[in-house]
């Protein structure tokens, strides 16, 4: 069962909204703000395990705790926020996400000195087949293993597959010109 038609299959009605909201406004559609990228990489990253629904549910929590997604902010962290994260019951208190986000962020510092964006960064590796990006991400990133890299590439309009064609989102995200319809 395609995305699409599972939001309409959800139950109760608030879940349903929930996803349906994400579906509608944010999965699939490009990102241009190199902050709201490397949040989308974070959410990706501690829904690991998890349902989609639960980190959907904790996004304001998120952008709280983690300074609402600053690159900088994030990799200038000390030990007594990464304590401060692990014990904040509003995100997922897990020691290997909390360090990968805090580690992440000064990649992607490096990142933006040598491509000038996080974007830019991943449009320099544009296009690369989905084998290829998780190959790359393991390479950059922590804890960013096949479903999280997919689910971020997807999610940001890297890779195609968010939508089905017939979804009337999806015909909203091609006007947008996502990363995937683009050729080098």
């Amino acid at each position: 069962m395609s995305y699409c038609a599972y939001i309409e299959t959800m139950q109760p009605e608030e879940k349903k909204a929930l996803h349906k909201n994400y579906h509608d406004n944010y999965y699939g559609f490009p990102i241009h703000d190199d902050n709201e990228l490397f949040g989308r990489l974070i959410m990706e990253i501690n829904q690991a395990g998890l349902s989609w629904e639960t980190i959907l549910k904790k996004e304001q929590s998120f952008r709280k705790a983690y300074n609402n997604f600053n690159i900088k902010k994030i990799a200038a962290y000390s030990n007594a926020d990464r304590e401060r994260l692990l014990a904040d019951a509003g995100i997922i208190r897990n020691k290997l996400k909390v360090n990968a986000a805090i580690e992440n962020a000064n990649v992607i510092l490096a990142l933006q000195k040598e491509f000038g964006s996080f974007e830019k960064w991943l449009e320099h590796h544009h296009p690369k087949t989905k084998e290829e990006w998780v190959k790359l991400f393991k390479k950059t990133f922590r804890f960013t293993g096949g479903e999280i890299v997919n689910e971020f590439l997807m999610s940001i309009g890297f890779l195609p597959g968010a939508h089905t064609e017939n979804c009337p989102v999806h015909q909203k995200i091609l006007k947008q010109k996502p990363m995937w319809t683009k050729k080098k």
